[in-house]
């Protein structure tokens, strides 16, 4: 039976519940209590917001997806929130500089492949999704008032972020006192048991059990995971930087950004990306480093795309020099040959659209109709193969 099953009881084993309150966890909130209702049985619900702040989710983001994961395995109630009224006001909890407001129109934008994107990771079968502009347009300046009057201006000021941009003089605008306010309302509006969020959030995360209280609700306890994730540049992984690995990059880039990354990040990489056993994990280490960076790229592109795509990318994962040979006939053309290439013809089409398919030493290919000649080409950043016109 698969673990998407609906399950009839809440799991209650020890070592579960304790590698859940551990792994990849920098703080909980309320831990020991929240442990000793985790094994009485206690179903819980479980928060998680996202700001649909770009169109791509990326592995980053993935670290309280996966936390959610756990609970939910664990036959607990996930809420996943897309955030498309807070995305506009926008959070700046991890920023050294006021984040601007983002159009409705991008947000709405963005949105769309949200949930398709979680299900990767989330039994959407079985989780509750909800949209916050549900609760958050409609409240009134007096609700408003109301919910800013349980915070005090030095409260959010104290933050260490806000604290350092003030005293450099940096504009803190007063739109950003907003958005706790509001993340902190969504765990009122959805009742939640239990709040996932990075250690950035921190402020954020406690708004929640403050505004619950306020409104005569049992504060809700915090897990928060650990943050940041490095990404492909050793800095911070963030879309606007580029240097992002996402849910939806195709296997075979998906798998070479994971080899790309430096060997330090392997062992976090598995601890926070991916649900391969601690036990396991040390023993992968004790290999030889690059042997274990694949284990990791397999493990990580399974999770997204399944493991035939793990092998496929792995196999495909090579240098020009190591370049699969294909023959093919005289006025064969770039899409007779898309599943010797690994790619469906739509997916090869989107690449050649990208600018992803090119000759080596040449030109991108601008169209999957172009006649073959004998050449190595590149599809995607790490697989080639040799052309061979008969």
């Amino acid at each position: 039976m698969s673990w998407f099953s609906r399950q009839p009881a809440v799991n209650t084993d020890v070592t579960a519940v304790d590698e859940l309150l551990t792994r990849g966890v920098a703080e909980v909130i309320g831990k020991e209590d929240l442990r000793r209702k985790l094994l009485s049985g206690q179903r819980f619900r479980i928060k998680l917001g996202i700001d649909p702040t770009s169109p791509n989710l990326h592995l980053g983001r993935s670290v309280p997806l996966l936390k959610m994961q756990d609970f939910q395995k664990l036959g607990h109630q996930v809420v996943l929130i897309v955030g498309d009224f807070t995305g506009v006001i926008g959070d700046t909890s991890d920023k050294d500089a006021e984040r601007p407001m983002l159009q409705k129109d991008t947000i709405e934008k963005n949105k769309k492949s949200y949930f398709e994107q979680v299900g990767k990771l989330i039994d959407l079968k079985t989780a509750e999704l909800r949209y916050n502009s549900e609760w958050l347009e409609p409240l009134t300046y007096r609700e408003i008032g109301e919910h800013a009057d349980q915070f005090s201006v030095s409260d959010f000021i104290a933050r260490d972020n806000i604290k350092r941009r003030l005293d450099e003089g940096k504009r803190v605008s007063l739109r950003e006192v907003l958005y706790p306010l509001m993340q902190g309302y969504d765990s009122v509006a959805v009742k939640a048991d239990v709040e996932l969020g990075g250690v950035d959030q921190r402020f954020n995360l406690l708004a929640g059990r403050t505004l619950q209280e306020h409104f005569k609700q049992e504060p809700q306890h915090v897990v928060m995971t650990t943050f940041p994730v490095e990404g492909t540049d050793g800095r911070k992984m963030s879309s606007s930087w580029g240097n992002t690995i996402n849910f939806n990059d195709i296997p075979s880039d998906m798998y070479g950004k994971i080899m790309s990354v430096r060997d330090g990040l392997v062992e976090k990489y598995f601890t926070l990306l991916t649900r391969v056993s601690i036990s396991e994990v040390a023993e992968i280490l004790q290999s030889h480093p690059k042997e274990a960076k694949i284990r990791l790229a397999k493990e990580i592109v399974t999770l997204y795309h399944g493991k035939n795509a793990a092998e496929k990318a792995s196999a495909g994962f090579m240098k020009p020099d190591d370049a699969r040979e294909i023959k093919v006939s005289s006025g064969a053309k770039l899409r007779d040959i898309a599943q010797e290439l690994g790619v469906s013809g739509s997916e090869l089409r989107r690449l050649v659209e990208q600018g992803a398919v090119e000759i080596v030493g040449g030109k991108s290919i601008s169209s999957i109709d172009v006649a073959l000649s004998s050449s190595t080409i590149k599809v995607g950043k790490h697989r080639f193969f040799k052309i061979n016109v008969e």
